[in-house]
């Protein structure tokens, strides 16, 4: 049975590692600001000499995440690189290869932004009539909508055979003192219809590998992954072969509690059902 540590302070840990793969949502921003603690943790294992990438299932671009840092005073040049969900498909749809290659040019958007981002550059239309659209995406749901809100278009599109593109696998994201559905539950929902879908982000071997060749060469003993979701960051970690540490006070929150000192035998129970479990789990990233 893997033992799971509670930790209160990531420094306590952080000597056996060279660089950190970190998260973005329920980690260093809490879907309404960000935690200072976690950026006071960051620019610490920085200036400690740790190499860390952002790698994150939000379906924002890269440069987006990079502008929203800097705004509130976090640069984000601490980052050897910076990969997100957004910014994956985004390469996707200009290289055009692959399942890409037969989309078509338009696009149903589900997203609060209409696609803006996603296509920016890009050869794309967008419609909000599944009838005269080759494709759906669905990316940072609008506040307060829940997924039966999308059930008529989920229904039309997939009585079409319209694929699905999703930006990211989580189903739920943390929203201040809440945890509201993501557009992974939208897809899920999807399939369920009968719908086919293609999603983009952790836990996806393919993109936890193209974050990890950022460090450049460091023995994957000496990597540590951080994140809310057991889902997404602990299978990813686990399946790359790294460490993990959980913070509980996530998209888990409900369920692993709001203590200081964390519950590990929650966790493990939570592990149980995902069937993997974080070496670390700690409340909040803090120094």
């Amino acid at each position: 049975m893997k033992m799971i540590k509670p930790i209160v302070n990531v420094s306590k840990v952080a000597d056996a590692y060279d660089a950190v793969l970190c998260g973005f949502n329920g980690v260093l921003h809490d879907g309404v600001s960000f935690r200072a603690e976690a950026l006071e943790a960051l620019l610490c294992l920085y200036k400690s000499g740790k190499k860390i990438v952002l790698l994150s299932n939000d379906c924002r671009r890269v440069e987006e995440i990079a502008r929203l840092m800097h705004q509130n005073g976090f640069s984000p040049r601490l980052f050897s690189a910076m990969v997100t969900a957004g910014e994956i498909l985004h390469h996707h749809l200009a290289a055009g290869r692959g399942v890409y290659a037969s989309l078509g040019k338009n696009c149903c958007c589900l997203d609060e932004d209409g696609g803006a981002s996603l296509f920016e550059g890009l050869d794309f239309a967008v419609t909000a009539d599944p009838a005269k659209a080759d494709f759906l995406y669905v990316g940072r749901l609008p506040a307060g909508r829940a997924v039966d809100d999308y059930l008529d278009v989920l229904n039309h599109a997939a009585s079409l055979g319209l694929p699905l593109l999703c930006a990211g696998n989580d189903t739920s994201v943390v929203c201040g003192e809440d945890t509201v559905p993501a557009a992974g539950a939208v897809a899920e929902q999807y399939a369920v219809l009968g719908g086919r879908i293609i999603t983009v982000g952790k836990p996806d071997p393919a993109v936890v590998d193209y974050a990890l060749a950022a460090f450049g060469p460091t023995e994957r003993k000496r990597i540590l992954m951080i994140g809310d979701c057991m889902a997404s960051d602990i299978r990813a970690a686990s399946a790359a072969g790294i460490s993990s540490c959980l913070v509980s006070k996530g998209v888990h929150v409900s369920f692993l509690g709001e203590g200081y000192i964390p519950d590990v035998t929650k966790t493990r129970e939570l592990g149980n059902m995902i069937e993997a479990y974080p070496d670390y789990v700690i409340s909040g990233l803090r120094r």
